[in-house]
């Protein structure tokens, strides 16, 4: 399908005018008026143009109109009336402007231009800025007027650089900092290379319809992550079509290509009527394949011939079917071991590998697990209407315990998720407190297969101790010690082990003596991390 070219402009209130005394409205073809020049130009052909006017210029607009239609018969013209009242006001125009533009519909498939030559100066600085803020989805269009009446009136396109205007830079990043935002649903994450790796995601989301591979353990949030890309593409007009997605573990035999690709009637037993599959679905859109390592070699080949063609075939059908679509794969599988291994096609890969994007589990991100608590907790205050909040102490131990080596996350941000919901559902009068923490913490150890160490880490801490002493502290202080104990057992010395376990807070000194800090905690024990290094050469 051929892309046609869409021009808005504004209409010239003066330029755009001729006379219409007698003997001086013929002559009106030998002036130059910006909007209708459009028309008497070939290098840019005009399928559809917008012509926004105030109402007070009903008259004039329907004089432009009809000569544009004479011009180019073929051209769809729509004069929409926009009321600037106030053309010389930045503000006005620009709000005027910008809420125009978010109630219009843009279709990715097609190239948009907005006319700079007419309107106010202010009209055009406006008309710059919802460009470079991607609230117009196209390019700046300069006319000019000709030089000998044998020429066409010459136009000229503008590619917008605004980055280098120190203000409009600061606007810019500005946009940029709520689009990255956007990406993390508001999280105000800690994890600096996590942090970098989505102000690369947000630059690639609004500028690239190429495909992007997103890997990751369950859990980590790969499918949560794909469908705020295409929010913020539909946000920023980059797609007008829908989220589709599918996790492709799930799709088998004659289904897997029924479900992608569609299937005439009769393609298979059972197929009693044709159908539409999810890339037709996402055309226009986004289309999230999770999982996409677990497609059969049938289904990556077809695919392969989608993306790169923008069409593909039915089960059963030989008449091919268009769908313009990003791609968008997840997977917490390497694909080049499977590549490797021959059940992976390599030009796939080649061509879904050009943005590919690592999100850590949970434990590697330890410092944004206080930000997503409390996401966690206001999702659930919004969705069960009801407020949640930790108690001081629960609060802590929670965090002691989430932060420590011996909370695993194997679940990544699921875990969290679910812990923080039954913490939420079994409070009282919504208040979390160390009773329910503790019970809590014991759940998530037996989901992970702690539970058969607590009497093992027990025996360990009397070891050191003596019973007595181990009997007095609180359960938070014993999984906290074996977990302190467990580090330096593992680590050649004291530095080393502290550096693991003041891996975030250390950062925020200007210098740490990590050593020092674990010597502290230990003496509070009576312990040293020699002794503790010597007393475990014994058992």
């Amino acid at each position: 399908m051929k892309k046609k070219n869409v021009v808005f402009g504004i209409l010239g209130s003066v330029m755009d005018r001729a006379s219409r005394r007698r003997g001086r409205w013929e002559q009106r073809w030998e002036k130059w008026r910006p909007s209708v020049a459009l028309f008497q130009q070939s290098e840019l052909p005009i399928h559809h143009f917008c012509l926004l006017y105030n109402e007070s210029e009903e008259g004039l607009v329907k004089d432009v109109r009809a000569d544009i239609e004479m011009l180019s018969p073929e051209t769809k013209v729509e004069c929409l009336p926009v009321t600037f009242d106030a053309p010389w006001d930045l503000a006005q125009v620009y709000l005027t402007l910008s809420g125009f533009l978010k109630k219009q519909k843009f279709n990715s498939r097609d190239d948009y231009y907005f006319h700079i030559t007419t309107g106010s100066h202010i009209q055009q600085i406006c008309v710059f800025l919802v460009t470079e803020a991607r609230l117009f989805p196209g390019k700046l269009l300069q006319g000019s007027p000709r030089q000998t009446e044998a020429e066409e009136y010459p136009i000229q396109v503008i590619d917008l650089d605004l980055s280098r205007y120190d203000e409009i830079a600061s606007r810019f990043k500005q946009e940029h900092l709520e689009g990255t935002d956007y990406l993390k649903a508001g999280i105000q994450t800690r994890n600096k290379a996590f942090n970098t790796m989505i102000a690369q995601i947000e630059r690639v989301a609004i500028q690239s319809r190429a495909p992007m591979l997103i890997t990751g353990p369950t859990g980590a949030g790969k499918s949560q992550l794909a469908r705020r890309i295409y929010e913020l593409k539909k946000l920023r007009r980059q797609v007008d079509g829908a989220f589709i997605e599918i996790n492709c573990a799930t799709l088998r035999g004659d289904n897997a290509m029924s479900a992608l690709f569609g299937h005439s009637k009769g393609a298979y037993t059972g197929a009693a009527s044709a159908r539409d599959g999810l890339l037709k679905s996402a055309d226009g859109g986004v289309l999230f394949l999770d999982e996409i390592g677990e497609l059969g070699a049938d289904e990556q080949a077809m695919l392969l011939r989608a993306i790169e063609e923008k069409q593909f075939l039915p089960l059963g059908s030989d008449k091919p079917v268009q769908s313009e679509f990003q791609l968008i794969a997840g997977t917490n599988r390497d694909l080049r071991i499977d590549v490797r291994k021959g059940v992976f096609r390599e030009d796939l890969l080649a061509r879904i590998n050009l943005w590919v994007y690592q999100l850590p589990g949970l434990k590697e991100r330890k410092e944004d697990l206080e930000p997503n608590l409390d996401y966690e907790l206001a999702q659930y205050a919004g969705e069960q209407g009801s407020h949640v909040a930790f108690s001081r102490e629960a609060r802590k131990a929670y965090l002691e315990f989430a932060l420590s080596p011996g909370a695993v996350w194997t679940g990544n941000f699921r875990d969290l998720n679910a812990s923080v919901t039954r913490m939420a559902t079994l409070c009282d009068g919504g208040r979390i407190t160390t009773e329910v923490v503790r019970n809590e913490i014991d759940t998530l150890r037996n989901r992970w297969g702690l539970e058969l160490d607590a009497q093992e880490a027990d025996s360990m801490l009397e070891r050191y101790l003596g019973t007595e002493v181990v009997r007095s502290l609180d359960y938070i202080e014993r999984v906290q010690l074996e977990a302190v104990i467990r580090v330096c057992i593992g680590c050649q010395s004291a530095a080393e082990a502290g550096r693991k376990l003041y891996e975030v807070s250390r950062l925020q000194k200007s210098s740490s003596n990590d050593s020092h800090r674990l010597g502290v905690y230990l003496k509070k024990y009576g312990l040293s991390f020699e002794a503790v290094k010597r007393f475990s050469l014994s058992f």
